[in-house]
């Protein structure tokens, strides 16, 4: 064996024993982010429920809107003892960022392979860690001083990059093909995927199982129908090179409520987005977490 093989053997012996020793943090960091994020997609289900209602002409005592997770944010703060909330869902989401950010550099799960598909996996997870640590800083700002600021950066942010000529526009249509690919994926997933590969559901409590799993399968097509639909509008954003076209996460929810037999199909989604919350809550319970 040449000195550069032992070498090489030597280092992926201390990375895995790092891994190991490093798991339970990890995990910790992992479960406290699922449960900050279950919180924030139950409330923009529960809010986006409420529309529906509304919508539907249900008397309700209080109107709901459809909105993004900062616009969720804002609405645990002003709640009683919002702003104790708001920081530790702060802390929670921190703990989510930190978990992507180590998914992304370090791979602990062994979930990305080698090739450009394990790449595009890591850039998703880095891209993630990013907007939610955008989403700490928010609900931090929010704590100290109160909600300010535009809720969803989507029209400007897409008026920017297509103002990159010639290349813009491009840009924004392949965004809006990569969300509508992703919310796609989600919906197969929903119903493909087998969770008790990601889930331990033997620690799930007799009889709750199977409808934890299907709960969970209708928050993930629930979820991936909005991201389609986001996609499909930064798609008609870069085709007129309009940035009026894009639509936030909680505009192009509130869209459905358009379309035809729009309002059920509104309530619909909406309840899916509670059961995502659910189903975040089961990963910061279940979820195995375990270093490849």
């Amino acid at each position: 064996m040449s000195w550069s093989t032992s070498a090489a053997t030597q280092t992926r012996r201390r990375v895995s024993d790092l891994r190991r020793r490093e798991a339970p943090r990890l995990a910790w960091l992992a479960r406290a982010g699922y449960a900050a994020q279950g919180v924030l997609y139950a409330t923009i289900g529960a809010l986006a429920v409420l529309a529906a209602a509304n919508a539907s002409g249900v008397e309700t005592e209080a109107r709901g809107r459809t909105t993004t997770s900062r616009g969720a944010l804002a609405e645990i703060g002003a709640a009683p003892f919002g702003r104790v909330l708001l920081v530790l869902l702060a802390l929670g989401l921190a703990g989510y960022a930190v978990w992507r950010l180590v998914q992304a550099v370090w791979n602990p799960e062994g979930e990305a392979k080698p090739g450009p598909r394990g790449l595009a996996r890591r850039a998703g997870w880095l891209g993630v860690a990013v907007v939610h640590a955008s989403l700490v800083v928010f609900a931090l700002r929010a704590a100290i001083v109160g909600a300010t600021g535009p809720e969803d950066h989507t029209r400007p942010l897409t008026a920017r990059v297509l103002a990159w000529t010639p290349v813009g526009p491009a840009l924004v249509l392949a965004a809006g093909v990569g969300l509508f690919v992703f919310g796609a994926r989600e919906v197969w997933r929903a119903w493909k995927v087998e969770l008790d590969r990601e889930l331990d559901l033997g620690r799930v409590p007799r009889g709750r199982a199977h409808a934890l799993v299907a709960l969970s399968r209708f928050g993930i097509a629930a979820r991936g129908v909005v991201f389609s639909v986001m996609g499909v509008f930064l798609a008609v954003a870069a085709a007129t090179t309009d940035p009026a076209e894009a639509r936030g996460f909680g505009e192009a929810l509130g869209t459905l409520s358009g379309w035809t037999f729009g309002t059920a199909l509104l309530a619909a989604v909406a309840l899916g987005l509670v059961a995502y919350g659910a189903y975040d809550a089961a990963l910061a319970r279940y979820r195995r977490i375990r270093p490849a």
